[in-house]
């Protein structure tokens, strides 16, 4: 046996426990897209906001925007502070505090106003700890890793909330009554089961996942040193052309995605689909999820990770002219079920196949492109880029329904910036696979 067969240590395949860790924070707060997003509480908000001349999906576009407006603009400083050792993990535990004792805030208030301040608030620390979580990546694992932890982190997110969470918000929504539980009461306990659910799960990762890369905080001249750092990696993306058309791809195709998933139930309960109905078709989309990231994660190492990003992209400009068509098929029945229903689950179908997976080698391809030192910084104009993102989609939305009347020519627009960032996807494609070859 020769020495360089001695010395060379076989692929690790199995996740070890820090990786785990990370992956269950998907598990942990997955319960807020789930319930908070995309299914309870949004259809709940846009039947009890708003008037006859401002319908409540409106409000729910600008709240949803305005929310990561906010997050946006704070995260650069945050992803420069905690790239210093120490402090990542105490921002992680106070924004996840603050989020938790929100979501209290939002169980106990009748008036649509305050459920909307309150949203706003949990959504923007949920938020945060969604951005610190994804600066951790280059912390748990490695590069040729990435792909397969970020996907299963994502897979995991599905489970957790399709799962208990989603299933006692389903039962208390459709059979409450009978035990004297209106809907109201049934959205109040799924807000405190989101709650106790996302601190619970997120324990491994407080207690196991470590910041193993970082600087030591400035002792002196601590503001300037660190806006100093942001103007720096700004200054690095720009100079770096496979990775500066990347994030800007990035920003109109994740816009998309943010907005079908923000805007999919106001956008169903606009048109009169059914509550029950549509709750069911996106427990449908968790299933789906699951395996779909899975597969994300293994074709990874079959095929350039880029590839993927494209398919998926056409995949949502198919789902956007579904949506459209959706909103002309209310008065022909099939089997005793409106078009625009059917083509509601179907729409929750492929949203699923794409979804998990779309984010997952996006936020992989990132970690892989960026210095593991620095991931704190780089992340944070990942974040800027993802929340700016997703206040363009539900601003627009909420304007074109404003203006036309036509909740189905508000959800046409997104095919849009698909199409953009599909196209600047395409034109940084050489430098891109140049680079992630060498990571």
């Amino acid at each position: 046996m020769t020495k360089t067969a001695i010395n060379k240590k076989p692929k690790r395949t199995k996740f070890s426990r820090e990786e785990w860790s990370w992956i269950m924070y998907d598990w942990a707060n997955s319960s807020f897209a789930t319930i908070m997003l995309a299914a309870v509480f949004p259809i709940f908000f846009v039947s009890v906001a708003g008037g006859d001349d401002t319908p409540g999906s409106m409000w729910w576009g600008y709240g949803a925007g305005g929310s990561r407006m906010l997050l946006a603009i704070a995260a650069p400083i945050i992803g420069a502070i905690i790239d210093y050792k120490g402090y990542k993990k105490r921002l992680l535990v106070t924004f996840m505090s603050i989020g938790i004792l929100a979501h209290f805030f939002l169980a106990f208030q009748a008036s649509w106003q305050f459920l909307l301040v309150g949203y706003i608030v949990a959504n923007i620390f949920w938020s945060a700890c969604n951005f610190i979580y994804d600066s951790y990546l280059p912390d748990v694992t490695t590069p040729d890793r990435m792909d397969g932890v970020s996907a299963t982190g994502y897979a995991m997110g599905y489970v957790g909330g399709s799962t208990i969470p989603f299933i006692i918000s389903i039962a208390l929504i459709m059979f409450g009554e009978s035990f004297g539980i209106d809907m109201t009461l049934a959205v109040r306990i799924s807000i405190v089961i989101t709650a106790v659910w996302w601190g619970l799960f997120s324990i491994p990762m407080i207690k196991n996942v470590h910041h193993k890369y970082g600087s030591e905080a400035p002792k002196t001249r601590a503001i300037q040193t660190t806006f100093g750092n942001i103007f720096k990696t700004a200054r690095k993306i720009i100079k770096n052309k496979g990775l500066f058309l990347f994030i800007i791809a990035y920003f109109f195709y994740i816009d998309g995605v943010g907005t079908v998933i923000t805007m999919a139930t106001a956008y169903g309960a606009e048109l009169g689909l059914g509550e029950v109905g549509m709750i069911g078709a996106l427990f449908l989309t968790q299933i789906v999820a699951f395996p779909c990231s899975i597969a994300f994660g293994k074709l990874s190492k079959k095929t350039n990770p880029l590839n993927l990003i494209v398919m998926a992209i056409l995949i949502y400009c198919g789902i956007c002219i579904v949506g459209f068509y959706m909103g002309f098929g209310l008065e022909v029945n099939w089997f005793g079920f409106e078009t625009a229903t059917i083509l509601f689950w179907i729409l929750a179908f492929m949203v699923g196949t794409v979804q998990g997976g779309i984010q997952a080698i996006s936020r992989s391809c990132f970690g892989r492109l960026v210095p593991p030192e620095n991931s704190g910084e780089y992340f944070g104009f990942y974040e800027i880029f993802s929340r700016f993102s997703a206040i363009l989609g539900p601003f627009l939305y909420a304007t074109i329904l404003r203006q036309s009347g036509r909740a189905s020519f508000a959800i046409m627009s997104t095919i849009f910036l698909f199409a953009i960032g599909l196209t600047i996807l395409i034109i940084s494609r050489k430098h891109l696979k140049s680079q992630l070859e060498h990571t």
